[in-house]
């Protein structure tokens, strides 16, 4: 399988990295090669999922990972999941392709205590980079274990999140361990746009805040009725919701 920081060693140092010009040329290598890899992409919520299944399921065989133990409350992960997953079956039945899920356990005391000390720190501070290191290390390690090609996240196609921080992240665990890291900045080419827009097209629950009981507080939302909410969602899939306890 093909390294893309190949693609990063032969470029000036001091040159600003482009990562969706470096997934543009692995895309190219794999057709040039006739490759179609397995990859494991992390995705945070089926919103954050859409247009990457859309652009990358032409070129590859997708698995999508959903782990983010930064959810809160329990109720929101089994929500969150639960849409991701009847999200991935619609895509399948109008686009013909086989896209896969996988859904981890829910942990809240791992974020709980990686994150410990970090409470008050600023959304998109030094709690969410540790919050990026432990779902995407999550994902390669799940990769690695599953025998995939490579491991991705659907994290960099919103505009509130860092994507330099997320692919320096991503190669740094890939030196780690022994699996190859998709770079990406699914946010360009209009790739959030679309994001919106097939979230209209599919009827997909857009959250309002990224799920950290500490990012919440601080946009003062109602945990409660987020709860609620979220209950009331979850009744209809009772027969599933284990899978994510």
């Amino acid at each position: 399988m093909i390294d893309s920081k190949n693609f990063i060693n032969i470029r000036h140092k001091n040159q600003k990295i482009n990562y969706d010009n470096l997934l543009k040329r692995l895309i190219i290598e794999w057709e040039n090669k006739k490759i179609k890899p397995n990859i494991l992409i992390h995705s945070c919520c089926a919103p954050c999922s859409t247009y990457v299944l859309e652009y990358l399921s032409k070129f590859a065989n997708i698995t999508i990972y959903f782990s983010n133990s930064n959810i809160h409350p329990k109720d929101e992960y089994i929500r969150r999941a639960l849409v991701q997953k009847n999200f991935i079956y619609e895509f399948n039945v109008n686009t013909g392709n086989n896209i896969k899920f996988i859904s981890e356990k829910y942990r809240p005391n791992v974020f709980v205590k990686k994150t410990k000390g970090l409470e008050k720190v600023q959304e998109g501070g030094e709690r969410c980079n540790i919050c990026y290191e432990m779902r995407l290390e999550e994902t390669a390690k799940k990769a690695e274990e599953l025998g995939f090609d490579y491991f991705a996240s659907a994290l960099t196609i919103s505009p509130q999140k860092n994507s330099i921080k997320i692919n320096k992240i991503g190669y740094d665990i890939q030196e780690r361990i022994s699996i190859y890291y998709l770079p990406s900045d699914f946010k360009k080419n209009n790739g959030y746009k679309r994001s919106v827009e097939m979230c209209k097209e599919y009827n997909i629950y857009r959250q309002c805040f990224c799920g950290c009981i500490y990012a919440a507080i601080k946009q003062g939302i109602n945990i409660k009725k987020i709860k609620k909410e979220a209950q009331e969602y979850n009744k209809k899939y009772k027969s599933y919701t284990s899978l994510f306890l």
